[in-house]
């Protein structure tokens, strides 16, 4: 009996060494050691040097912990702008940077060394801090090129380099000199708990119950106006203040009136009163004469706490929308009591001191924790018989970003950078910048138009120093170019510990010593957000391969209060009015899957190193890619695991076309088009579509575009339609036949152009599919140096597309 005949043996299956399964959490790390053993990045540059630039700058993380979801988002993000800017013909370098100062890693060294700051040398703790921060940047540098970010990882750029301080420096001494910097005694946001000063920037708002309080004042001259004994009524939610209350603010346009009611004869705001009467509990009752605000200015009363005198007084900010009409006004605690009080000659009181304690400006109070000393305060204000009523009151409040505690408004002398000076320069520089989305715009000209002055001081060691002599005899700030320059200088050799090792002397240019005169160096740190807003210059103009300014910044909407705007402001004044970047790209922020934030407390989050073990780095690369940023998104097990399956749809359909070419030489075995199947030719046509419309997608930053073109067309286009009809003729057409030829000719394309569109998102797969894809001995060494895909009008054929069209239709049918 003769054998069967091996019918199997006649067909040209798919072969391929390319895995099936990806196995991503093994190969990828084998992956990023390849990419450094061959030096991928230095490998890049050399090639594209020469070409036009497109510089994308790295808006520095914080050094002081491990990577998060949030981190991974903004990389990749980053990775994707610069790899395919690199494919599309530019020169588009990447320095990664890191935030090296503040507060967190000071008090993280601190609890390392095992004591307070007030025992310490500020230089040991410089020093430990620094240990901190570089030990953390380096654990935060491999976590990001194990999420397959390219970039020179080898030499970042840190802000407590010499090299970028000194140039800091440079930047402060443009904006003293040009007269924007000075020191003064105002209200500014102030953490107790790490005693330091802060700025808008650092300051987030989350839910506080608070004491609601309304007291009556008793008056004392009321000018005519008001009878004796009457009283004035203030609300307020911050009783702690009441010790440094020096006047009562009135509206000039609004109306008051006087009530007599079983509590005194109140005076209010006559729009309020029936939400006053009921909040103090008495009968509603008409007013026996009523004023303006105006006509009761000048009218004084009597603070019985501490037997002081204070004056009513006007200003616009008062409104009827809450409280009485009539606001306590604390000039030490408040930016609005403040700049009132300046218009009347009120000196500020702040009778609580860097520990959130207060003085013995405070009287009776005085020792007392400020949030602890309400109870306090409110027994004493009923035993004066001024307390009309109280209660308890749940609200937004301002809280440090850092220990997340409430702050306080306290009158401290601080260095401010004086924004109405530029304000204006930097809103007609935002008429140069592309914002994307569009909404950013409105955004970061909010966060200028509503700022008050900078704040730019803190009380702490690690940190750039306000570069600022003081002399000794006249207690006025040194402002001198040559100081300046002298500093720089210094730090540019040493770095900025030389402010704390070298005597003040040391800082003064030849000329200015000997005069008779000594100095003191300021003891304040600058604000971090001083240190990144300055990158543009410590960055941009120090590395040679960059240029001045950027393209492009790329970070959260949160920026537009931090980031953005503190390079832009520091740019405007540095730079002759100019941005320091082209464009702004703006992201939201990571949700669950009910759009709830991320939290440890739900239980919701997910941490970026699990996230990597589970799934792999490109199936999170494939779920930034997905995701549209301009808005919040989410994120959980369940989305990733979803992606997943995009991800397995998308290698299977490469290596489908890998088996298929494997007896395939695209330079000897490549068919013209006139030589073609028509169905060849209608797939060219759709390929050519797709890459149109991903690199649309790509140079509009639409990532989500690309993503979602290239699913559907390797699952509908190509699966579904094309690789399914195309089985029988590759499988038993004659290996070196027109037909076979001509199907192997497309699918080559096909494999070539996807593994280029998807290479700026699936760092690792696409390197991992170039490697079995046929290819010429002097292809480049990495998929991440092939061109772009580009479309190629020649298979572009609208007529045939549309006949095609009517034979598929026909097929569903």
């Amino acid at each position: 009996m003769s054998e069967k005949p091996n019918y199997k043996a006649t067909l040209n299956m798919p072969v391929t060494d390319f895995p099936m399964k990806a196995s991503l959490t093994t190969r990828e790390p084998e992956q990023v050691a390849q990419w450094q053993a061959m030096g991928l990045y230095e490998t890049v540059q050399a090639e594209t040097k020469g070409r036009p630039q497109f510089i994308l700058h790295d808006g520095p993380p914080y050094a002081n912990g491990d990577l998060h979801l949030g981190h991974a988002l903004n990389k990749t993000l980053k990775d994707m702008v610069v790899k395919y800017k690199t494919m599309a013909g530019f020169d588009s370098p990447y320095i990664p940077g890191w935030d090296t100062h503040g507060l967190p890693i000071e008090l993280k060294a601190l609890k390392e060394l095992g004591i307070n700051k007030g025992a310490v040398d500020p230089v040991e703790l410089r020093k430990k801090c620094a240990e901190y921060a570089r030990h953390w940047a380096g654990i935060q540098s491999e976590q990001f090129q194990r999420l397959g970010v390219r970039g020179d990882f080898t030499h970042p750029y840190l802000t407590l380099q010499p090299e970028f301080e000194a140039k800091e420096v440079g930047v402060f001494a443009k904006m003293a000199l040009g007269g924007h910097i000075y020191r003064g005694l105002k209200p500014v946001y102030w953490c107790p708990h790490d005693e330091t000063a802060l700025a808008e920037a650092e300051i987030e708002y989350a839910e506080k119950t608070s004491f609601s309080i309304y007291v009556a004042f008793p008056v004392k001259d009321g000018k005519g106006n008001l009878p004796a004994g009457a009283k004035l009524v203030i609300w307020t939610t911050t009783p702690w203040t009441m010790p440094a209350n020096l006047a009562v603010c009135a509206n000039p346009e609004i109306e008051y009136g006087l009530y007599p009611t079983s509590k005194g004869d109140l005076v209010l705001a006559t729009a309020l009163a029936g939400k006053v009467f009921g909040a103090i509990e008495v009968d509603v009752v008409e007013a026996t004469a009523t004023f303006t605000g105006a006509e009761l200015e000048g009218v004084t009363y009597e603070h019985t706490l501490f037997g002081r005198t204070s004056p009513v007084i006007l200003g616009s900010h008062v409104t009827t929308e809450d409280g009485t009409g009539l606001v306590h006004t604390a000039p030490g605690h408040g930016h609005e009591d403040f700049l009132v009080g300046q218009v009347y000659g009120i000196e500020p009181l702040n009778p609580v001191n860097d520990k959130g304690v207060f003085t013995e400006q405070a009287g009776q109070f005085a020792g007392q924790f400020y949030e602890k000393a309400n109870p306090l305060i409110i027994a004493a204000l009923t035993e004066s018989g001024q307390l009309l009523a109280q209660g308890k009151i749940r609200h937004q409040y301002a809280h440090c970003w850092r220990c997340k505690n409430p702050v306080i408004y306290r009158a401290t002398t601080q260095w401010f950078a004086k924004v109405g000076g530029f304000m204006g320069e930097a809103l007609k520089a935002l008429d140069t910048i592309q914002f994307v989305p569009d909404w950013g715009r409105n955004r970061l000209q909010a966060m200028i138009e509503g700022l008050s002055d900078w704040c730019i001081s803190r009380q702490r060691s690690w940190g750039h120093p306000i570069p600022i002599l003081i002399d000794e005899a006249t207690d006025e700030p040194l402002i001198d170019e040559r100081v300046f320059s002298k500093v720089a200088e210094i730090f540019a050799q040493e770095g900025s510990d030389a402010w704390w090792v070298r005597p003040a002397e040391d800082f003064l240019p030849e000329e200015l010593k000997g005069n008779g005169k000594t100095y003191r160096k300021e003891k304040d740190i600058l604000d971090v957000w001083f240190d990144s807003g300055s990158s543009h210059v410590g960055v941009l103009e120090t590395r040679p391969e960059l240029r001045w300014p950027a393209d492009l910044y790329l970070e959260g909407s949160d920026q537009h209060r931090g980031w953005f705007k503190s390079s832009l402001l520091t740019s405007v004044v540095a730079r002759d009015g100019k941005a320091p970047y082209k464009a702004l790209l703006t992201h939201g922020f990571i949700v669950d899957e009910k759009g709830r934030k991320m939290s440890k407390s739900i239980g919701n989050g997910i941490e970026l190193t699990d996230a990597i073990k589970e799934f792999g780095a490109d199936i999170v690369r494939l779920w930034v890619s997905s995701a549209d940023y301009r808005s919040d998104i989410a994120l959980s097990k369940n989305i990733l695991k979803q992606t997943g399956e995009t991800y397995r749809k998308i290698r299977n359909t490469m290596r489908y076309l890998l088996g298929n070419l494997a007896d395939f030489n695209p330079a000897t075995d490549s068919l013209g088009k006139a030589q073609m199947l028509e169905i060849d030719r209608f797939a060219l046509h759709g390929l050519q579509k797709l890459v149109e419309k991903c690199v649309a997608g790509y140079d509009a930053y639409e990532f989500h575009v690309v993503y979602h073109a290239v699913n559907q067309y390797c699952t509908t286009d190509l699966s579904a339609v094309y690789l399914d009809v195309l089985k029988d003729r590759l499988y038993t057409s004659a290996p070196k036949s027109i037909e076979r030829r001509s199907a192997q000719t497309a699918l080559y394309k096909i494999a070539d152009a996807l593994v280029r569109l998807v290479a700026p998102i699936l760092a690792f797969t696409s390197e991992e599919v170039y490697k079995y894809l046929p290819k010429a001995a002097d292809a480049p060494p990495t998929v991440q140096l092939l061109p772009m895909a580009q479309v190629e009008t020649e298979w572009l054929d609208q007529e045939l597309a549309d006949t095609w069209a009517q034979l598929l239709d026909l097929r569903d049918a």
